[in-house]
């Protein structure tokens, strides 16, 4: 159960991880030590996966972004296990999800453009068999993007 305390420095951490262990303490009116202790229980349980720095697909030359559907009538768990296998060591993929409805998977690539989008595509359908659907869409707007959670009550 998370209290207001780590609510709160949840929702620090999302605007900024490297905030100092100082920093964060003072935020939330701790000392630094059961300040560390609360984030190190964050970590221990989970809740905090990763700190990592976010950066901008446009500058990175990476301005094509797809989300993928795809149907399969492949539904065992050795073709699924390949499946996740092949798609989880592409990194042009960054969501991946398993999904309930009309489609089976839904996939978020960014590429450079539509050729390196092609050979991704192209990639992909040859991995894999059993494909029986693949379509996909283009962004052609980033309106609202974040990896933030909601983290209040």
């Amino acid at each position: 159960m998370l209290d207001k305390t780590d609510r709160k420095l949840l929702a620090l951490l999302q605007q900024d991880c490297t905030l100092s262990l100082q920093v964060l303490a003072e935020a939330v009116n701790l000392t630094t030590t059961p300040c560390w202790k609360r984030l190190k229980k964050l970590e221990d349980d989970g809740i905090i996966r990763a700190r990592v720095a976010l950066l901008d697909s446009t500058k990175l030359g990476l301005l094509l972004t797809a989300f993928m559907l795809i149907k399969t009538q492949q539904h065992n768990s050795s073709w699924y296990q390949q499946f996740v296998d092949v798609v989880q060591a592409m990194p042009e993929v960054r969501a991946f999800y398993r999904m309930a409805g009309e489609y089976d998977y839904l996939l978020h690539v960014q590429v450079e453009d539509m050729r390196r989008y092609d050979a991704f595509y192209k990639r992909l359908v040859n991995a894999i068999p059993g494909l029986i659907d693949v379509t996909s869409s283009f962004a052609m707007e980033e309106i609202k993007y974040t990896t933030a959670l909601s983290v209040t009550p």
